[in-house]
């Protein structure tokens, strides 16, 4: 998604409406919302019984019949000074934010209460648009016979753009935001599981063996900048506060940045496989101790997850026994205790957080044990270490180590690699 700055009243007129009508088919939808009681179930599975609802709550259901949608389209045309469709788009808007606050709710993240918008935006449908991809401009139609011509052309972006789709724009009120989609499909080559850790993403590829992504940098930023909130927050310095939030958010989006920019060009045509993580768990009271939560709630892996998302494929898996389960026999370990897993039925010996990628791979093809075992033994025998540094333009890949790894050198698009025989 690209901007492009613009100056006109007559958008700035258009997002009051716009919002105003928003709100008002939010409450709308919002009276007829119907509560029905979901009551306990219990299922039984693998010879034991498995709560699946705990108890008895009540659940939202939307009102969603043709009947309704068209009373309420009538209703918020009657103060519509601009064309049908944008009637259209905001009917579309509102039951995107309330199902929105219905995932939530029924996940325990929402309380009952009615959303407000506050933001102001404006969200124009396709039908509202009529897009030239020789000329590159979009003609948006505000009323019938009054329009508005906007042109990526001369844009910075422009040639990085060539061939690409124009999706829904965005209207605020000093620019307007163009979502491009690529249209070249991509041809899957290589698999890379990943396990989100504090300090590093390890991942495993059979084609590369283990891959670790050093953190560090990013954790190292945070800590200076809790301190340094800390110290403001107990001087009663709000602007000082204000400030280092400001600067840790953008350090923190510069370095994920570089980071997903990297990766994606060192593995290209490659599909990134994820842990389903709900950090609400990772950070809860009860099952987590307070340094621990304090440790989890620092690193932002759904952050990363998204970013890369943005740039390639990804997939996710349960990240259910993946540190405990031996991918040779199946057998999996009471506890997790120590960093090194030791198989006691088979004797297989693996760093945990390598064990996790191995297995996050293997959850992701279906398979038990290792497939190819030839192919995978000596695949598991290489680790390519990768960073980012937070400064600088561009992504840069570096080995975050003491000493040159044993093993020759590679380039690949301009990022030095070094491979080594893990010890």
């Amino acid at each position: 998604m690209y901007s492009i700055p613009i100056s006109d009243p007559r958008i700035r007129e258009l997002i009051t409406w716009y919002l105003r009508t928003l709100q008002k088919a939010i409450d709308i939808i919002w009276e007829n919302i119907e509560w029905r009681y979901r009551f306990p179930r219990i299922e039984r599975r693998k010879r034991r019984q498995v709560v699946i609802i705990p108890s008895k709550f009540k659940v939202p259901e939307l009102p969603k019949s043709r009947s309704f949608k068209r009373k309420l389209r009538d209703e918020l045309l009657l103060d519509c000074p601009y064309a049908k469709h944008w009637v259209d788009a905001v009917i579309r808007t509102a039951y995107s934010i309330i199902e929105s606050w219905r995932k939530r709710y029924l996940r325990g993240r929402a309380r009952k209460v009615k959303p407000r918008v506050k933001k102001r935006f404006a969200r124009c449908k396709i039908t509202l648009m009529k897009i030239d991809y020789k000329a590159k401009t979009i003609r948006i139609t505000l009323k019938p016979g009054e329009y508005l011509v906007i042109s990526w052309r001369a844009m910075w972006y422009e040639y990085r753009v060539e061939g690409w789709r124009v999706g829904e724009v965005i209207l605020k009120d000093d620019r307007i935001l163009i979502p491009f989609k690529s249209t070249r499909i991509i041809e899957v080559r290589d698999v890379v599981a990943w396990d989100s850790n504090e300090l590093s993403l390890d991942g495993f590829s059979p084609r590369i063996g283990f891959i670790r992504v050093d953190l560090k940098p990013l954790q190292s930023m945070k800590i200076t900048y809790e301190r340094k909130k800390r110290i403001a927050q107990s001087k009663d310095l709000k602007d000082i506060y204000e400030k280092y939030v400001v600067r840790e958010r953008n350090r923190e989006r510069d370095f994920i940045n570089k980071l997903t920019s990297g990766l994606t060009r060192l593995f290209p045509n490659t599909t990134h496989v994820f842990e389903n993580l709900e950090k609400e768990d990772l950070i809860r009271r009860k099952k987590t101790p307070r340094n621990r939560r304090k440790r989890n709630a620092r690193t932002p892996w759904k952050i990363i997850h998204k970013k890369i998302s943005e740039k390639a494929i990804i997939a996710k898996v349960p990240p259910k026994d993946t540190s405990r389960n031996c991918p040779r026999c199946g057998y999996v370990a009471k506890t997790r205790v120590g960093r090194v897993f030791k198989c006691p039925r088979c004797g297989f010996e693996l760093d945990r957080q390598k064990l996790a990628s191995i297995n996050i791979y293997l959850k992701y093809s279906k398979m038990r044990g290792f497939p190819h075992s030839n192919d995978l033994e000596e695949a598991v025998k290489g680790e390519l270490w990768v960073g980012v540094t937070p400064s600088g333009r561009s992504p840069v890949i570096w080995i975050p180590m003491k000493r040159d790894p044993e093993g020759s050198e590679a380039k690949e698009r301009g990022l030095d690699i070094k491979l080594y025989q893990a010890q």
